[in-house]
């Protein structure tokens, strides 16, 4: 492995005035050396990145970075600026710059070294010794780390040692506390996780996880920092997120498997922030978690996570790494599939379903014609709706094998729609691309092709092996099976329908979001999600979106006639779970479902079923794929339907109440009284009056 810096790219007197002479400047040394062969190319990836984020850093930093096809091996090229130049940051322009490149494919090696290097830049030392520095070699030692920044002292205290994961980070102030502490007062350290990410995950990630350690060992604050950078994603221990009291997010791409941190008081900010302010943003924590702010799920979060990790977690079976594989990929469908269903489903409320048939709006569009908007809304969602089979395939590969499982998941998505393969048919072309790019990753390949690797050998072999077997071998086998399941649809009726209404049902009340819930869902956005749905189809979406609405409406239902039966928290839950019931957003229950899923989840699945049977029942259809009550001018026998939901609501409520009421009658002392219920986890004085009014 090469240095990743040299004399010959440390420029002491750099004399550039703006940060894109710099890059130049930085850049042609690179060149030189033979680790960069297009110098506007590479120079158009840099500005790229700039464009994404400042690469300015308090203390007089520049870091302008990217990867890029044009970088041989991940490199280092430092300058220092006399004239200083601005990079964008808050404090004013910067005397350092170091200009960093990664090669498209680096290897895990030297994107550590560039982490350690961003690590580097928080300590006060290393920066003053980089200014003080006369001779390039020196600069260059300075960086690999041959050569340390200052002189220790013979009788220095031993460092404290950097956190990994699963450790929580040494605190010499937290220890002088501990120290000072008799044995009557044990006090526990207040513990926070934290996930740190950029865009190109070279510098930032890094900087972000050195300054949060720093700031929190000044704290007393036990501290871990998960790294979601280009050098690696090694996951934190479940038990050390278990224990955590807080969460500090600070990223600028999704934070991979977020919902792992679900239910604790979180601080989500930019990458920056965790740079620049962290001792804030430890100090927000601490206060959050006093206050009890936890977060809950957000809106729509059951249709919109984040992507899953690339191959799951090492010890993961075949089948859980299945699953994450296909909810990444559905994930990633359903926006399309709400925005493209909404938009023709309004189309037709407006114009009719004839107006499927009507031209296009780029030939013919009048401005005062309703038919117009119509057909304008309609071919609006047609095409988002033509996005739906690649982007499943597309992110179904991404789930396996990352980015380079991208492109072959597109293509082969592609073709599923072409040969009218449709969502079957994504599915499987999605697998084969991931297994396709995970077997050629295996391939050991020399290191002057790595660069070249994800940008041309990987996409045109998995590509070209997907087509091939996409057109020519299953794909044809795939659109008849597609055919049979649509005509099956078409053909429920009676018993076979409400049995169908009442599996799914229970599939969207088992786990509220959850994977169960994701895969009932799935299924019916994929009946959907063609221009022509069948009858049948439409059948099963109303269905499914009937009966995840019941379990938070039947919470907020049953904790307005039977308050007493719960806590305040829940009581307060309630209010809200109206709006997310009535929204179709089946979390709205998740809070009372982790408090007793004994008695909720039972309640909620026998509602569920209820509703989806009598949906069925009633032959209800629904085009759009999202939205709860407020579409229901869109949909078949909407009275009907509503009824179906009532009536698995009142269920579900009468059911929780009765398992929670044998539970505070079994409990000693829940007699309903001040005293004796209070003490029994049961009512207050002015609880009971409420009580006994209801």
């Amino acid at each position: 492995m090469s240095e990743l810096i040299t004399a010959d790219l440390v420029d002491l007197d750099l004399s550039a005035d703006t940060k894109e002479a710099a890059a130049r400047s930085l850049a042609e040394r690179m060149v030189e050396a033979g680790r960069v062969t297009d110098l506007d190319g590479f120079l158009a990836d840099v500005a790229a990145r700039e464009e994404q984020m400042p690469t300015g850093l308090d203390g007089g930093i520049g870091i302008p970075h990217c990867r890029s096809a044009h970088v041989t091996e991940p490199t280092l090229a430092f300058g220092r600026s006399a004239a200083r130049i601005d990079f964008g940051a808050a404090d004013g322009p910067a005397d350092l710059i170091f200009l960093i490149a990664a090669p498209a494919g680096a290897d895990s090696d030297h994107l550590t070294i560039l982490s350690s290097l961003a690590r580097q830049l928080m300590n006060a030392d290393f920066t003053d010794a980089l200014r003080s520095a006369d001779q390039p070699e020196q600069v260059a030692a300075l960086i690999r780390g041959e050569e340390p920044a200052t002189a220790e002292p013979a009788t220095a205290e031993p460092a404290a040692a950097k956190p990994v994961p699963g450790e929580p980070a040494a605190s010499d102030s937290a220890a002088s506390s501990a120290a000072s502490r008799t044995a009557s007062e044990p006090v526990a350290p207040f513990r926070i996780v934290a996930v740190t990410s950029c865009p190109t995950g070279i510098a930032h990630t890094y900087m972000a996880a050195e300054s949060l350690e720093n700031a929190a060992r000044e704290a007393g604050v036990e501290l871990v920092v998960e790294t979601q950078g280009s050098a690696g994603f090694d996951k934190l221990p479940a038990a050390t997120i278990a224990a955590a009291d807080a969460v500090v997010f600070a990223h600028d791409v999704e934070v991979r498997e977020k919902a792992r941190f679900a239910g604790k008081p979180t601080v989500d900010v930019g990458v920056k922030a965790g740079i620049n302010r962290p001792a804030e943003l430890i100090a927000e924590a601490r206060g959050k978690a006093a206050r009890g702010e936890i977060a809950t799920p957000a809106d729509g979060a059951a249709e919109g996570s984040a992507p899953m990790d690339a191959g799951g977690a090492a010890g993961d079976g075949f089948g859980t790494r299945l699953r994450k594989w296909l909810m990444t990929g559905v994930s990633y469908m359903v926006p399309f599939v709400a925005a493209g269903g909404l938009l023709i489903a309004l189309a037709f409320a407006i114009g009719g379903y004839e107006i499927a048939s009507a031209k296009s709006v780029a030939d013919h569009f009048v401005w005062t014609e309703t038919s117009s908007w119509a057909a304008l809304l309609f071919q609006i969602g047609g095409a988002a709706f033509t996005f739906l089979v690649p982007v499943l395939a597309g992110y179904i590969a991404y789930g396996m094998a990352d980015r380079p499982g991208l492109v072959p998941g597109f293509v082969g998505g592609y073709i599923a729609t072409t040969i009218k393969a449709g969502f079957l048919g994504g599915l499987v072309a999605g697998l084969i691309a991931g297994a396709v790019v995970m077997a050629i990753q295996r391939f050991k390949v020399p290191a002057s092709l790595r660069g070249i690797m994800p940008v041309v050998v990987i996409p045109l072999v998995s590509s070209a092996i997907v087509g091939v077997l996409m057109f020519v071998v299953i794909g044809k086998p795939i659109a008849s099976a597609q055919e049979a399941m649509t005509d099956w649809l078409n053909g429920l009726s009676g018993a076979n329908a409400i049995g169908l209404g009442v599996l799914l049902g229970l599939m969207m009340c088992f786990d509220l979001g959850g994977p169960v819930n994701k895969v009932a869902y799935a299924f019916a956005t994929g009946g959907i999600a063609v221009s022509d749905p069948s009858t049948g189809s439409l059948k099963i979406m109303a269905a499914v979106m009937a009966a995840g609405m019941v379990p938070p409406l039947a919470m907020a239902l049953a904790t307005t006639v039977r308050g007493r039966l719960f806590t305040k928290a829940e009581r307060e839950n309630g209010k809200a779970a109206w709006v997310l019931g009535a929204s179709f957003i089946s979390e709205g229950a998740i809070p009372f479902a982790a408090a007793d899923p004994l008695r909720v989840i039972p309640s909620s699945m026998v509602g569920g079923a209820v509703t989806g049977a009598l949906s069925m029942a009633f032959d209800c259809t629904l085009r759009a794929p999202h939205g709860g009550i407020f579409v229901v001018p869109l949909i078949g026998q909407p009275f009907l339907y509503l009824l179906a939901i009532v009536a698995g609501t009142v269920v579900s409520t009468g059911l929780v109440v009765f398992l929670k009421g044998l539970r505070k009658t079994a409990e000693p002392g829940a007699t309903g009284q001040a005293g004796g219920g209070a003490a029994a986890g049961g009512t207050t004085e002015d609880e009971a009056k409420v009580a006994v009014a209801v």
